[in-house]
């Protein structure tokens, strides 16, 4: 609270004005954030071209409003504010889970992801991966860098599940990026 307090140039006193106590400053900061990445998520479903682009799209997106993510916020969190860590993590899932079936969707209603897949299923799925990628007993930062992580999943994510015309689009798409 001093180094806040410090860095905004005001006092303790005042922050305990707005916030009781700094749980609620912890969750108000969270839960802005995820407002904030929830509100950019939701402008580039708005105008993407296809599924596949907007799904490259969000993960830039998300890359640089978490581009210091090496202090771990949420292992900060989950050990230190388990509730608000918990409630992060079910708001989460819920906004990726409705974004990523209705890109699903959109994608089997083109033509671009195969008309077979159960959306719902593949939408939990991309949700557990995006998560797992993240654990460091199984991808430890000191041998891969979240990009790469990051990256490499939505590849073998979107490969599993695309048809013939979002295979072209996705090749292109990753030949242009190179």
């Amino acid at each position: 609270m001093d180094d806040i307090a410090s860095e905004m140039g005001i006092s303790k006193k005042t922050i305990y004005v707005h916030f009781p106590n700094k749980t609620k400053l912890v969750e108000a900061v969270t839960f802005n954030l995820f407002d904030t990445i929830c509100d950019g998520i939701d402008s580039i479903c708005e105008v993407s071209a296809n599924p596949i682009e907007e799904l490259y799209a969000i993960k830039m997106f998300v890359m640089h409003h978490l581009k210091n993510e090496k202090s771990s916020p949420q292992y900060q969190l989950k050990k230190y504010y388990p509730q608000i860590y918990s409630a992060l993590k079910f708001k989460q899932f819920e906004k990726m889970h409705q974004s990523v079936k209705e890109s699903l969707q959109q994608g089997v209603d083109t033509g671009v992801f195969r008309n077979s897949i159960d959306v719902d299923f593949i939408s939990r799925m991309y949700f557990t991966g995006m998560t797992g990628i993240k654990d460091n007993m199984f991808f430890p930062p000191e041998d891969y860098q979240m990009e790469y992580l990051m990256e490499s999943y939505l590849e073998y994510h979107l490969r599993a599940i695309v048809a013939e015309k979002g295979m072209t689009i996705l090749n292109n798409f990753i030949k242009n990026q190179s």
